[in-house]
């Protein structure tokens, strides 16, 4: 098989330590990490918000070093500034309409056009990229893994609280961003010339201006060789992160596999796989998904267990193994809104629950 490179771009909240808020000083964190990290980290839209990506990974532990490196950095950069690190979907209890953005042409643009669907948009995310030979093989493994999305999304979620409310989600941050247009399951292309031709579309009648205001769960991204995975909440732990991006890598290589042998994974429609994201939405990893080649409700955990054995041909060529089964460990502790939602039964206190999120974001790093 080619090398199905990686790269990692985490989405973080930064935290005043003494009341929990998101503050809005992440500029100062950014111009200092400039000097260290330079592209590698970045502002975004929400002043409250600060992005790392990593460099071009060869294989998942480079990955992981790259990812717990920059968290690393960035916690340290934070703590320069009274500042912590926190990474959650979605801030427990902050209000949106009190954060500050960033100044820049392009965010000024995109408040223009998007108002208060812009402004509101104050969520966290995981962006994994997936290295792929051509466009034209990208858009066939991107067909096919579209079914995988909402068993990934569950194994993420971690945002279960918007705006002081336990809202009933595991993920409310995939709710906040459904506002968004073009959002969420991407439709079936048949080809790369077809996508393209979509894109230069809306463009050509004023829609977007470039093809990176597409902001689909998963795309194959506009500049860069690689399918871009874009629905998952920002995990808290590392090990999260790197389970998340070697299950998606393994699919990645596990499709183009069946390819190379002739075989097809069966496509299924959009209207279908967002019946599953809906499920794995609200409930996570403890509720039922549909299988719709036995048209019949699964237990997730069940699908889960699956989703392993489907790829488990080829993580040891990717070197992956124990990373994809870090996927049994996050069944047995829960995910990231599990365990906020079990801090937050035991406090009754939201801020316990930022400090929480805090102590997690760490785990693993020193």
């Amino acid at each position: 098989m080619p090398v199905f490179t990686l790269g990692i771009e985490e989405e973080f909240q930064t935290i005043d330590p003494n009341t929990g808020e998101l503050r809005s000083h992440m500029s100062k964190i950014v111009d200092g990490g400039q000097i260290v990290l330079h592209e590698r980290v970045k502002a975004e839209m929400h002043q409250a918000v600060v992005e790392v990506g990593t460099n071009i990974c060869t294989n998942i532990q480079e990955a992981r070093q790259e990812v717990t490196y920059l968290r690393q950095m960035i916690i340290e950069l934070a703590e320069k500034q009274n500042l912590k690190i926190a990474a959650a979907g979605t801030h427990p209890f902050s209000d949106w309409q009190e954060q500050l953005i960033t100044p820049n042409e392009r965010y000024d643009r995109l408040i223009e056009e998007l108002r208060d669907v812009a402004r509101s948009n104050l969520i966290f995310g995981l962006h994994v990229h997936v290295g792929i030979e051509s466009r034209n093989e990208g858009i066939q493994i991107m067909n096919a893994v579209r079914y995988f999305l909402p068993h990934i999304y569950a194994l993420s979620t971690n945002s279960p609280f918007w705006r002081g409310r336990n809202t009933g989600f595991k993920s409310y941050r995939s709710k906040v961003f459904d506002k968004f247009p073009r959002t969420g399951i991407p439709d079936y292309f048949s080809s790369a010339a077809e996508y393209d031709e979509y894109i230069e579309l809306l463009v050509k009648t004023g829609c977007i201006d470039n093809g990176k205001k597409i902001w689909w769960d998963i795309r194959l991204h506009p500049f860069f060789d690689t399918i871009e995975f874009r629905i998952c909440d920002v995990p808290m732990r590392v090990d999260e992160t790197i389970c998340l991006a070697a299950i998606m890598q393994a699919l990645v290589a596990k499709i183009y596999k069946l390819h190379k042998q002739n075989l097809n994974f069966r496509p299924y429609r959009r209207i279908l796989i967002n019946e599953n994201k809906w499920r794995a939405a609200r409930y996570g990893i403890e509720g039922k998904l549909i299988d719709f080649g036995k048209q019949e409700e699964v237990p997730t955990h069940q699908l889960i267990h699956e989703l392993l054995t489907f790829i488990d041909d080829v993580v040891d060529e990717l070197g992956s193994r124990a990373e994809c089964e870090y996927v049994l460990k996050i069944l047995e502790m829960g995910t990231g809104a599990d365990r906020q939602l079990a801090v937050f039964q035991q406090t009754n206190d939201l801020k316990q629950v930022v400090n929480y999120i805090v102590e997690e974001t760490s785990f693993g790093i020193r």
